[in-house]
């Protein structure tokens, strides 16, 4: 499982030029079934997601492919948990 920690470093007007795009990447992770949650934070510096997988690299590499990476309006962080203790109602996502 990934922890995908994104910060904006453009201002605000310029990343929601690349959202519409950012958004239709999001939407197609979820779609293939590695992206599992996404969210904005608070406040506005950048967003979070999570994703399931095992191959760092593949993340990686979607992760590149994000609008807001490839427009130069974000840095992601890809971080890597392995999940030990979990609430029961999250039991599904032990590896």
């Amino acid at each position: 499982m990934f922890i995908i920690l994104l910060t904006y470093t453009k201002p605000l007007d310029e990343v929601d030029r690349h959202l519409t795009a950012h958004k239709a990447w999001v939407k197609q992770g979820f779609e293939e079934g590695v992206l599992i949650l996404s969210g904005g934070q608070r406040p506005r510096t950048g967003g979070a997601l999570l994703a399931l997988g095992d191959n760092r690299s593949a993340i990686q590499a979607r992760v590149d492919q994000d609008p807001f990476i490839l427009a130069g309006v974000a840095t992601a962080m890809v971080i890597e948990v392995v999940p030990s203790t979990l609430h029961d109602r999250l039991d599904w996502l032990k590896l």
